[in-house]
C-alpha cells in the first residue's frame, strides 16, 4: 500500500480554483414525467429456427420439442409419435416495451433470450410470437431475423465465447395489434412527477408555469409532484404540455458523493462543502515475505518431513508528516482539483474523503458502492 504526501498551504482554495457554479438549467420535459404517459412491458414465449447446430438439446430442454410439435400441427404437419431431435431450434423469451400512444401497425424493437441450453442464437429466425401485457392480452406479434452481438467459436479441443451469443434483438421485429386505451385530452388535471424529487426544484417548476400563464394553474403537492389544474384553460391538455415542456427551470442538485470501489470512480456534486479540517498522510509501505523452512527427520527414523512457515513483515514510512489545513467554505471539487495537481490517485482521494466524512468535515451524503 503506497500513499502520496501532499501539503496544501493554509489559504482559501476558492481563490485558486474559482467559486462554485450555480444550479444547472434544464427543460421541464427532461426532469419530469407526465402521469399516464408511460411505456408498458410485453413478454412472450417463442421458438427460434435456423440455427447452425447450436439449438436446444431434447434431453435438457424437452419443452422445445413440445413447442415445435405444436407449431407444426398448427401448420398442418402431423408429427405425433415421431422422434424429433432437431439441433437448429431453441426456445426463447421475447420482451418488448409498448410506447405510450402507440398505434396499430406501428413497429417496435424486441429482445430475444434463450431459456434452454442453446449455444448460440446467431443466424436464427424468430417465428411468429404473440406478446402479452400484464393483463394477459396480446398487444403485439413478433417475428424476424435475430441480430446477435456475441460470438461463440468451437473447435475440437478449444472453445471461445465473447459477449452473450444466447441473446439478441430483432429491430422493428414486432407489429402492434392492440392499442392501450387512454383518453388524455379529456382530463381535468395533469400530474407532473419529478424524476428526482426535490422541494426547491418542484417550487421552481410551479413558479415558472404560473408566471408563464399568469394564472395559478400549477400547485406543488409534495417534492415529487406538481399538479396542473386544466379548468378554465382553453387549450387542450396536449397543447398545454407542449407549451410548458420546453420551459427552462433551474434544477437544485443535492450535495452528494458517490464512490465506486470497483472502478475507482468518484462522482461529487458542486454543492459539497468542507468545514475546517487538518489532514496528514504519509508514504506507507508494507512488505510481506514468505520463506517456508522444511524440517527433515533423522536418517532411518519414522519421522515425517514438515514444512514450517516463516513470515517477515516490514512496515516503513517516509516523508515529513506534513499536514494540510483547509479553511471553511471550500468545496470538495476545489479540493479534488488541488489533489489532482499534486498527483494523488483516485483510491487515495476516496480514502481521504471517507476519513473526512467520518470526522464530520464533509457536509454531503456519502454513497459507497
Amino acid at each position: 500500500m503506497k500513499c502520496s504526501i501532499f501539503l496544501v498551504a493554509a489559504l482559501s482554495l476558492s481563490a485558486l480554483f474559482g467559486a462554485p457554479q450555480a444550479d444547472a438549467q434544464a427543460r421541464i420535459r427532461d426532469i419530469v414525467n407526465v402521469e399516464g404517459v408511460r411505456q408498458n412491458d410485453l413478454v412472450g414465449y417463442g421458438i427460434v429456427v435456423g440455427l447452425n447446430g447450436t439449438g436446444d438439446s431434447v434431453r435438457n430442454a424437452p419443452f422445445t420439442e413440445d413447442s415445435l410439435t405444436h407449431m407444426l400441427e398448427r401448420l398442418g404437419v402431423n408429427v405425433q409419435g415421431e422422434d424429433i431431435k432437431p439441433k437448429n431450434v431453441a426456445a426463447v423469451l421475447v420482451t418488448a416495451s409498448l410506447p405510450a400512444f402507440a398505434r396499430n401497425g406501428s413497429s417496435i424493437d424486441v429482445s430475444v433470450s434463450s431459456i434452454g441450453d442453446a449455444g448460440s442464437l446467431e443466424g436464427g429466425t424468430l417465428i411468429l410470437t404473440p406478446l402479452k401485457g400484464a393483463d394477459n392480452e396480446v398487444y403485439a406479434v413478433a417475428q424476424g431475423s435475430i441480430i446477435v452481438s456475441g460470438i461463440d467459436v468451437k473447435a475440437q479441443a478449444a472453445r471461445t465465447t465473447r459477449g452473450t451469443p444466447t441473446g439478441g434483438s430483432v429491430p422493428n421485429g414486432a407489429r402492434i395489434e392492440r392499442e392501450v386505451n387512454f383518453d388524455f385530452n379529456h382530463r381535468e388535471s395533469i400530474v407532473l412527477a419529478l424524476r428526482n424529487p426535490d422541494f426547491t426544484t418542484a417550487a421552481r417548476i410551479e413558479d415558472t408555469i404560473n408566471a408563464a400563464f399568469r394564472s395559478p394553474i400549477a400547485s406543488m403537492l409534495d417534492p415529487g409532484t406538481v399538479q396542473l389544474d386544466l379548468r378554465g384553460i382553453s387549450d387542450s391538455p396536449s397543447r398545454l404540455i407542449a407549451s410548458i415542456e420546453n420551459m427552462p427551470v433551474l434544477v437544485a442538485s443535492p450535495a452528494r458523493i458517490v464512490i465506486d470501489e470497483k472502478s475507482g470512480t468518484i462522482v461529487l456534486g458542486e454543492d459539497v462543502t468542507i468545514s475546517t479540517v487538518a489532514i496528514a498522510q504519509g508514504d506507507i509501505s508494507i512488505s510481506v515475505t514468505e520463506y517456508p523452512v522444511a524440517s527433515q527427520p533423522n536418517p532411518f527414523s519414522e519421522g515425517e518431513t514438515i514444512v514450517m512457515p516463516r513470515s517477515d513483515i516490514e512496515i516503513t514510512q517516509t516523508g515529513g508528516g506534513n499536514i494540510a489545513l483547509l479553511r471553511p467554505n471550500v468545496t470538495l471539487s476545489q479540493l479534488i482539483n488541488g489533489l489532482n495537481a499534486l498527483g494523488v490517485s483516485p483510491q487515495e482521494m476516496a480514502d481521504i474523503i471517507r476519513a473526512m466524512k467520518t470526522a464530520g468535515a464533509i457536509h454531503a451524503d456519502l454513497i459507497i458502492r
